[in-house]
């Protein structure tokens, strides 16, 4: 999404084959933010990544595989490849462990390293996420992975304005003035061929019975009008993991580090203070 502000200088590093950009910025104990699905890692530096400096923190943001400038190797991006990416970002940029901070697809991840790899993870805020897909998430997967095994392309306005509809808040829906804004920027980015390779990154099994083991302290953040990570999917990642707190923001939908930020960045600052 073309959002991008003060963007600092861009890196790379080459994980397993797979060279990944990145960029580091502020000053403090590192945070890594990891972003959901088709979307690239400046989506953070428009709300999240200013706020965390001012606390003190710095930050790094990289684009996942298949988001320019990030190699874009062809074929299908799983759970567990897209896990070891960030996995090898880690140790590349010697951050472990680390304060971890990831949204949707980003949170998913967030969660496999923790359960697999809790010598990476010193915390983690676990924004939009979820431990399995119920039935009618299950469908929308399905449906969108038919949809790019089809072939078929969409016209960019029916894209944007499907977008719209499905990752903002009634609160945004009602503003005209928001929603025109919003309908603009999605028809001019797109998903691309990102958005349809990570179509198959996602959660297989119940992970549940796996977050149970999960050592490091975390917090989860839902948002009350989320229709892809709904809260009580999110609710149930918190009971699994011992300790961890839940903390539910009214007044958005998916993209809820867009519609309420500064909720979101208190919510996690004051995490991220206490771990």
């Amino acid at each position: 999404m073309g959002y991008a502000a003060g963007r600092s200088a861009t890196h790379f590093v080459t994980v397993g084959g797979i060279r990944l950009a990145y960029e580091r910025s502020g000053q403090g104990d590192p945070v890594l933010m990891i972003m959901g699905s088709g979307s690239a890692g400046h989506a953070w530096t428009m709300h999240q990544t200013p706020a965390l400096h001012a606390a003190g923190y710095a930050s790094v943001v990289f684009d996942h595989r298949g988001i320019p400038p990030s190699d874009a190797p062809p074929g299908r991006y799983s759970l567990l490849d897209m896990t070891a990416d960030v996995k090898g970002l880690i140790e590349a940029l010697d951050l472990a462990p680390c304060r971890v901070v990831g949204t949707s697809l980003g949170a998913m991840i967030a969660q496999e390293l923790a359960i697999g790899h809790p010598e990476l993870v010193r915390c983690a805020v676990l924004i939009a996420t979820r431990a399995r897909a119920d039935a009618a998430r299950r469908a929308q997967t399905q449906a969108e992975i038919a949809l790019v095994e089809s072939g078929v392309r969409l016209p960019a306005g029916y894209e944007a304005a499907t977008t719209v509809f499905r990752m903002f808040s009634p609160v945004t829906l009602n503003d005209d003035g928001a929603v025109t804004a919003w309908l603009d920027i999605f028809e001019l980015s797109g998903g691309g061929d990102a958005q349809a390779r990570h179509a198959w990154a996602d959660i297989a099994d119940d992970r549940r019975p796996a977050l149970r083991g999960v050592t490091a302290p975390c917090r989860v953040v839902t948002f009350a009008d989320d229709l892809i990570t709904p809260p009580h999917l999110g609710a149930e990642v918190a009971e699994a993991i011992p300790g961890c707190d839940l903390v539910e923001i009214s007044g958005c939908g998916h993209l809820g580090y867009l519609e309420r930020p500064d909720v979101l960045n208190a919510a996690i600052i004051e995490f991220l203070d206490n771990h």
